[in-house]
């Protein structure tokens, strides 16, 4: 569907995307991963055509994205970070206007206002002045412009970052379903969470460079690293100087009567760190092997490429 080749993207001398590249299957949701400033706008913009980029190659559905632009970005929907809008207009004003430069009828504009606004639920405040919306308001509409003309694939920057719980749900919800209706969804944001919940694949960027590219599953299995959480009775006084001299444990983090063990051999560790811990005088609250999930792996491969 969309195929990424060692993008390079520069401003003067500082070289924002360096030799980026990654493969999105049609009909799957892809997250892009990476804190602030590592470029992820930046491909945003660029596979949305609002950007040009250095060097490099994108095809769309096998097509090169430079040199048919202005034709593949028929099929693209794009919702930037901060939507503007002209606040003037209401909604259903707005969306017309939308739909009458995607050069759609003036029953399909209607039809599809009616659709769109309904699935984002601004239906009620559709003839309110956009200007008077909430920043919550105007996150949903600039998902119902992403979508308008039913693109075959779209990239939501950001796009739950302005909601309340509740609302992320209801939107994130409505992504999985694009999945389901065949839809190729590019989602890039902050909030691992939604990542871990919707996504089928991910990439995590940092400085400008792709650290690593793959499906949750695999990303889990090689990169997670157990950890045991353990409360006691007492606070933990040498216990790291204890545990440390185990060449299956990594590292180990105390806070008072807590301590947070980090192995390198989760089937050793399993065997033996219990033993170990019941030698001790200080009785053993609680002991459990923590479920990692995909912020684990984030701060792992950030923090690994900020010591290269």
């Amino acid at each position: 569907m969309l195929k990424v080749v060692n993008i390079k993207k520069k401003y003067g001398d500082f070289e924002v995307l360096k030799d980026i590249s990654f493969e999105i299957k049609k009909g799957t949701i892809y997250g892009f991963l990476g804190p602030n400033g590592a470029g992820k706008s930046t491909t945003m913009n660029i596979l949305s055509g609002l950007i040009d980029f250095n060097g490099g190659e994108i095809y769309l559905d096998g097509e090169d994205f430079k040199k048919n632009k202005r034709r593949l970005l028929k099929k693209v929907g794009y919702l930037p970070q901060n939507p503007v809008f002209y606040n003037y207009l209401n909604a259903n004003e707005y969306l017309h206007f939308i739909g009458e430069i995607s050069n759609m009828t003036e029953k399909d504009i209607r039809e599809r206002t009616i659709e769109i606004l309904d699935i984002v639920k601004l239906t009620e405040p559709a003839k309110r002045k956009i200007g008077q919306y909430s920043g919550g308001m105007k996150q949903r509409l600039g998902i119902a412009v992403a979508l308008f003309n039913k693109p075959e694939v779209v990239f939501l920057d950001e796009p739950t970052a302005a909601l309340d719980p509740e609302g992320r749900m209801e939107i994130l919800e409505f992504i999985k379903e694009l999945k389901s209706e065949g839809t190729t969804v590019f989602i890039s944001t902050h909030i691992l969470s939604d990542i871990e919940r919707i996504c089928d694949e991910v990439s995590i960027l940092d400085k400008g460079r792709i650290l690593v590219s793959d499906n949750l599953v695999n990303l889990k299995n090689k990169y997670i690293q157990p950890i045991f959480d353990i409360e006691f009775e007492r606070q933990c006084i040498n216990l790291d100087k204890v545990i440390l001299n185990f060449k299956w444990v990594e590292s180990v983090s105390i806070l008072g009567n807590k301590a947070s063990i980090y192995v390198n051999n989760l089937d050793i560790a399993k065997s033996e760190l219990l033993k170990v811990l019941v030698q001790g005088e200080n009785t053993i609250l609680s002991y459990k092997l923590r479920e990692s999930n995909l912020e684990d792996i984030f701060i792992r491969l950030v923090n690994e490429n900020d010591n290269l």
